[in-house]
């Protein structure tokens, strides 16, 4: 690495931390079984992070924002294929997390994507070989991301060995399923994923509620 990328990485770096605190909660959903919602919520146990090398965005605790039937659509889905993920979904359930994402590298915003763009680069200096996103089966959609993950990993291998602050949590929205009506630029199953790094931007759990006829939703 020469000094000026350094340099350049160190700037992208400052400017991306004046706004990359978020300054109020979120509520983000995890979809498991239901007996993972039984052991967090009554026995006091935690989520367990994901360490998969094709994470989507690296390594942490994984959950939809503002999304309950997409986690419970996701806990099913691996339900009726057990191959797609490590632990064996019996009951799919939902587990709601309040949570701080506190010093955020947010894929919506214009420096971390520039961060994203240097990682990569100095990735692919490091390496003879990526390693490549891949689609599973018949699907198009780019459902194991070994690059994405690989590329966000060095970025906070390199921040620590630099002495620049580490990530809590990370953000990103992504394009997924079929066209929602013909021509359309939205897709069946649009989202954003949280990843949380630092378990302690998870502020507590809870069982999300069904609404109440008669009374508006605030």
């Amino acid at each position: 690495m020469t000094k000026q990328e350094d340099l350049k990485i160190g700037i992208n770096n400052m400017y991306a931390s004046m706004y990359s605190s978020h300054p109020s909660f979120v509520l983000g959903f995890h979809g498991c079984d239901k007996s993972i919602v039984q052991e967090v919520l009554y026995d006091q146990t935690r989520l367990k992070s994901s360490n998969n090398d094709y994470d989507w965005l690296g390594h942490g605790i994984y959950f939809w924002e503002n999304n309950p039937q997409r986690a419970l659509e996701y806990a099913q889905t691996l339900s009726k294929n057990p191959h797609l993920g490590k632990g064996f979904i019996q009951e799919p359930a939902v587990l709601g997390a309040i949570i701080d994402l506190g010093y955020c590298l947010n894929l919506f915003e214009s420096k971390s994507l520039m961060l994203m763009k240097q990682s990569y680069d100095l990735l692919s200096k490091s390496t003879t070989e990526l390693p490549q996103n891949k689609s599973v089966g018949s699907d198009s959609d780019l459902l194991l991301r070994y690059l994405d993950c690989a590329v966000i990993e060095y970025l906070h291998a390199y921040n620590k060995l630099n002495g620049y602050r580490s990530y809590d949590s990370v953000k990103g929205g992504f394009i997924e399923g079929k066209e929602l009506y013909p021509n359309a630029g939205f897709k069946e199953k649009n989202h954003i994923q949280i990843c949380i790094i630092n378990p302690n931007c998870i502020k507590g759990y809870f069982a999300p509620l069904k609404p109440l006829r008669g009374h508006s939703i605030p």
